[in-house]
């Protein structure tokens, strides 16, 4: 009897294990009001069903570190062989190379969708990057990628005041999100600013997102 007893506990303690892990136990919602853009105040609703793996996210920052490094050397011509006019090479000049950013957008576009941020416009923005950090004091903070930029299709998301001076023309958008142990915080977008690769948190981020402008206001964890 103890055995069936014990047999149970450990089948229900393993079951609550792989629920703990699973990508439903990651599944977020927050809603928020735009800011410091043309459409300010425009009710915003983000639904994140599950994180990127780190397969996911090792695919996305390779493309970008991958594209910022120096182009390799170029190898010496191969001398023409003997009794052989010319010297010409075969295979024509290289591919041309890609910036970090277009590398960053084509692997956005191999991964899967893992939730959506909705607005006033007709269609959403898939997110093809989501990542989550924690402070001890509560805080966390969600880094998130789209395959398309805010306002790519018109100029709800264009930057007013002093930040369009530093708007962006990125073809996606890096969001990242903070907010408190009550799930209460504010967001701030690549529309204005850049992008860089974080190498200490293995994470794409802001550069200077701490002077960025907040782009998303009254930011509420809904679960």
């Amino acid at each position: 009897m103890k055995t069936a007893i014990f047999t149970l506990a450990g089948i229900a303690i393993a079951t609550l294990l792989i629920a703990a892990d699973s990508p439903s136990s990651e599944a977020r919602s927050f809603t928020a009001t735009s800011d410091n853009v043309t459409n300010a105040k425009d009710p915003i609703k983000i639904d994140l069903r599950r994180l990127s793996t780190a397969e996911e996210r090792d695919q996305v920052i390779s493309a970008w570190t991958k594209a910022a490094a120096p182009p390799p050397a170029a190898p010496a011509p191969a001398a023409a062989p003997a009794g052989r006019g010319g010297g010409r090479g075969r295979g024509g000049p290289p591919a041309p190379r890609l910036t970090p950013e277009e590398a960053l957008t084509a692997a956005l576009g191999d991964t899967p969708s893992l939730g959506t941020l909705w607005s006033s416009e007709s269609t959403g923005y898939a997110i093809h990057y989501a990542t989550r950090t924690a402070d001890p004091d509560g805080t966390e903070h969600f880094t998130l990628l789209t395959d398309r930029r805010l306002g790519s299709s018109n100029n709800l998301w264009k930057p007013v005041g002093a930040s369009a001076a530093n708007a962006s023309t990125y073809d996606f958008s890096l969001i990242e999100l903070r907010v408190n142990a009550k799930g209460e915080g504010e967001g701030k977008a690549s529309i204005t600013g850049k992008v860089v690769v974080d190498g200490a948190a293995k994470t794409i981020a802001l550069e200077n997102s701490a002077a960025a402008p907040v782009v998303l206001r009254n930011v509420k964890r809904a679960n």
